[in-house]
């Protein structure tokens, strides 16, 4: 035990109010929000509402803390400048038993997110339970050692937060730079010749679905893309989920060359990414198309067309299905696209090359900073 520090439960140190189980039919448009655990995940979440009388502990103010105990396991602080209603599965956190830092508390909490969830329960909701929760427990230093704990990580966290703005700042200037230089692809103000994505990709590159049935993962075998794996702009080899080399070679014309546009056309569709150089012999699920451009145009170049709003609302118009959404390979073929001369689409590729260049140091910055964060959260809570 570290010097003049104490370990407390959960039940000793604050009071943890359930929300009111609020029902569909109770739900108006009018009124003040009603706080789900979406709510909390997704700030882009739509809030339901409530206009009618309601005990005061179920009313949730701005700074209060909140915890989340019911499918998605988490930390939050209600930082919007209106009040709002709780919702059954999130507790709202009342400081009232102990003097505590509540951000300090925050840290400690996350610090036993993983430990929560090895004891969770339920099989169509997975929850921990309330005796299981206020069982859990944290170190309580003095409030001097809190504060400056607290201090540490949050200068560690400051900076994590302003280098990710930093990216989506850059993000925002190579989108930027593309409709500077081309315009938009529907409107197409410029007069850019208009072809087929099927007009613009290599004669090897035939625009087919990948594996349908990949298996369920071997060692050492072949590594394939899943839409899971499209969560940046370049998938990367580690992490890949592997099938046989029998199974790959069975789906001969989705085998990657480490030069591609990622195309999802299962699920999220639309979704882009970009192979690498590593990739080259790996392949690709049901869920991914492979583009290889041709000769004549640039791969940076597609793939922003790719991100517009004109080829994403395209997409979205041609997907089709309600549990599954897809697009089918016709209509991806299919899809339009603006060819400004190949000298002006490499000097956007250009200019894009100078930026992924600043966000892969600040990416590693990040990473740096995160593992920094990570030690020291362990060197306090571990």
């Amino acid at each position: 035990m570290k010097q003049n520090w104490t370990y407390k439960k959960l039940g000793e140190v604050a009071t943890f109010v359930n929300g009111y189980p609020f029902k569909p039919d109770d739900w108006e448009e009018t009124g003040m929000p009603i706080i789900r655990i979406q709510n909390l995940n997704n700030p882009n979440a739509i809030y339901n509402y409530y206009s009618g009388s309601i005990d005061a502990r179920y009313i949730v103010r701005n700074g209060d803390v909140l915890i989340s105990w019911s499918g998605t396991l988490g930390v939050y602080e209600w930082n919007k400048n209106e009040s709002a209603l709780l919702n059954q599965h999130i507790f709202k956190v009342v400081f009232d038993k102990i003097p505590i830092n509540k951000f300090f508390f925050k840290y400690a909490v996350s610090s036993r997110i993983s430990e929560m969830k090895s004891k969770v329960h339920g099989i169509t909701m997975q929850h921990i339970t309330k005796g299981e929760f206020d069982k859990t427990i944290i170190p309580v230093p003095p409030l001097s050692t809190q504060h400056r704990i607290v201090s540490e990580l949050d200068l560690l966290q400051s900076l994590i937060d302003k280098q990710k703005a930093q990216l989506k700042e850059l993000d925002t200037l190579a989108q930027s730079i593309f409709y500077d230089m081309f315009g938009d692809p529907v409107e197409n103000e410029k007069g850019w010749e208009v072809k087929k994505l099927e007009e613009i990709v290599s004669d090897e590159c035939p625009i087919s679905y990948g594996i349908v049935q990949p298996g369920d993962g071997v060692e050492n075998g072949i590594p394939v893309v899943r839409p899971v794996d499209m969560t940046h702009t370049f998938v990367y080899r580690q992490g890949l989920k592997q099938t046989t080399k029998e199974i790959s070679n069975s789906y001969k014309r989705t085998i990657l060359k480490g030069n591609e546009i990622l195309l999802c056309v299962r699920g999220t569709t639309g979704l882009v990414s970009l192979a690498t150089d590593e990739l080259k012999g790996c392949n690709v699920t049901r869920g991914v198309t492979p583009i290889e451009c041709n000769a004549k145009n640039d791969r940076w170049f597609v793939y922003f067309q790719f991100l517009t709003n004109a080829i994403q609302q395209h997409i979205a118009e041609y997907t089709k299905g309600i549990a599954l959404k897809q697009i089918n390979m016709k209509d991806v073929r299919e899809i339009p696209f603006i060819i400004p001369p190949l000298s002006l689409q490499q000097s956007f590729a250009s200019k894009i090359e100078s930026i992924e260049k600043q966000k892969s140091a600040i990416s590693k910055s990040i990473a740096e900073t995160e593992k920094l964060f990570e030690y020291t959260m362990d060197k306090y809570f571990g």
